[in-house]
């Protein structure tokens, strides 16, 4: 190799490593920006779960007597059956998603949707 070939190829190789240098410098702030947001999140994430956690007991009663509706009667013990179902559908319903066949699982922006109250009530 020449003198100038090698002097030529360490200024690209010196080139290269600043711009090597530069680019592990925006990744590791991208990575320190990344790290915070998550810190974040968490943090609001723990306090959501706490205020969940709070509010959860004072939303059940609401959602057990929002209608009283008759239910067929238990075969073998001529009681009220509650089932599991019917109150899962009730519970998202007032959570404020749609449990009627046209809209099942889509919020509900604009109020009560007839079409679920009626298979509320049936």
């Amino acid at each position: 190799m020449e003198k100038k070939n090698l002097f030529t190829h360490i200024h690209e190789m010196e080139t290269q490593l600043g711009q090597l240098h530069s680019d592990l410098g925006e990744l590791k702030m991208i990575v320190k920006e990344l790290l915070e947001d998550n810190q974040r999140l968490t943090i609001e994430n723990e306090q959501l779960r706490k205020l969940l956690k709070r509010e959860a007991p004072a939303d059940l009663p609401a959602a057990s007597a929002l209608a009283p509706i008759a239910r067929p009667a238990g075969p073998a013990t001529g009681e009220d059956v509650v089932g599991e179902g019917y109150d899962n559908l009730a519970r998202l319903y007032h959570e404020g998603f749609h449990i009627c066949n046209v809209y099942y699982g889509h919020l509900r922006t604009e109020g009560d949707c007839l079409f679920c109250l009626s298979f509320l009530n049936k």
